[in-house]
């Protein structure tokens, strides 16, 4: 895809030399991986699937012998300099079983920023969503999601953006599509290694 295409070109003229060594080794998700995510989840991108055809994953995945983490993904989260890694196929399918719960926020919480109104109230509910990025704290900060059961004010494919402490829910773009053009926009500002060092902890 001509998006893929530009977003990997963009990507990798915006790594560091190490990150760029490393993302070399990455190989693309097998087919039998491809087919089964596909039949999982018949609404995925063909823009994650063709993706994942190139890179099955930067977080602590395997690729033959070596072992990578590189950050490739971003969200809006301080002004779109907070780095994410990408999930592989079997690590998407793995943590996309629970359901994600909302509930608490929207029933203990005042302020309705917490939970975006697009996003469903009875929660991220399994087979319904794919968990795809974790952030460069290891998932535990924040998390994507591309949301297939959205409430009557959202879109179907819809991204949402988790962030912890406090909890909120926001959807981010209407589509991984947009995600990514969005991320091309911004030009990878989420790479800049400057502020990447204050961010870290």
């Amino acid at each position: 895809m001509d998006l893929v295409n530009k977003f990997s070109n963009g990507l990798r003229a915006a790594l560091s030399t190490d990150e760029l060594e490393a993302l070399n080794t990455a190989r693309g998700a097998t087919k039998e991986d491809i087919k089964k995510l596909r039949s999982e989840y018949p609404n995925c991108p063909e823009s994650l699937i063709s993706l994942l055809e190139n890179i099955d994953g930067t977080y602590w995945s395997k690729h033959g012998e070596n072992k990578i983490a590189v950050c490739i993904l971003g969200s809006d989260l301080e002004e779109g300099r907070y780095p994410y890694y990408l999930l592989s196929i079997q690590q998407m399918l793995e943590s996309s079983k629970e359901e994600e719960d909302i509930s608490y926020l929207l029933e203990y919480q005042d302020d309705e920023d917490d939970v975006d109104p697009k996003i469903n109230p009875e929660g991220l509910l399994p087979g319904t969503y794919i968990h795809f990025s974790d952030c460069m704290n290891n998932g535990g900060t924040s998390r994507l999601y591309i949301d297939f059961n959205p409430s009557d004010k959202g879109v179907c494919g819809q991204i949402i953006r988790f962030v912890h402490d406090p909890d909120q829910y926001k959807v981010i773009a209407n589509s991984f599509d947009e995600y990514l053009q969005q991320l091309l926009d911004g030009d990878f500002i989420f790479l800049d290694k400057e502020k990447l060092n204050e961010l870290r902890f």
